[in-house]
């Protein structure tokens, strides 16, 4: 039987249906202790990959915890989550260790995102600029993200870009890790930096 002009029409639709999403990876950075593994715990769809282990005695002299006496874990690998916006695209966020003998996997884990958030902490201002340094070097595109501690000391934002020496053209935006609507739009805020970064076509984020 030959199909009629509705026919055709219906097997366009059913294609544009069927077609799957598009893959951005996107990596979450920062010192230790800054909020990666909240951030994405609180964002992603489906249960996180973490790779925590408790902080132990071996530790003492090697990971810094001031400011972040309380934390009783370290992530030793990554972790990971997924989150989709408007059936179109699917976030597929890397969230890296922050402590210095675990630099070594920051290439692979940093090997075709999209961009970059790296996660700040007021109190230990100091720890993301390894962060901002490899990102600079590698020409991924990243914001930098305050997470908003309980009792930490509020700044100007354009104080922060000063004192972590950004460019005017690296966005810099205040968060709260354990919100999802605070989460989601510093990922909308990346990927439309980091699109427009890399003369790629604006992405349509509104009802995200």
């Amino acid at each position: 039987m030959v199909s009629g002009p509705s026919d055709a029409g219906g097997g366009r639709h059913d294609a544009r249906a069927r077609r799957m999403p598009t893959a951005v990876k996107i990596v979450i950075a920062g010192g230790f202790g800054v909020g990666k593994t909240t951030m994405v715990g609180t964002v992603s769809e489906t249960k996180p990959l973490r790779t925590e282990e408790v902080l132990t005695d071996e530790s003492v002299g090697v990971d810094d915890v001031s400011g972040v006496e309380r934390k009783k874990t370290t992530t030793v690998a990554m972790d990971f989550g997924r989150l989709t916006f408007r059936d179109e695209y699917v976030l597929y966020l890397f969230g890296t260790p922050g402590q210095e003998r675990f630099w070594f996997m920051w290439d692979e884990v940093a090997l075709g995102a999209l961009g970059a958030v790296v996660l700040a902490d007021t109190r230990r201002l100091s720890d993301c600029f390894p962060s901002v340094d490899y990102f600079e070097r590698r020409g991924t595109p990243f914001v930098v993200a305050v997470n908003c501690f309980e009792g930490a000391k509020q700044y100007d934002l354009a104080e922060i870009q000063l004192a972590l020496n950004l460019g005017p053209k690296v966005p810099v935006m205040l968060c709260d890790a354990r919100r999802l609507d605070s989460c989601k739009q510093v990922l909308i805020d990346l990927v439309l930096h980091a699109m427009k970064y890399r003369g790629l076509p604006a992405l349509e984020t509104q009802g995200a």
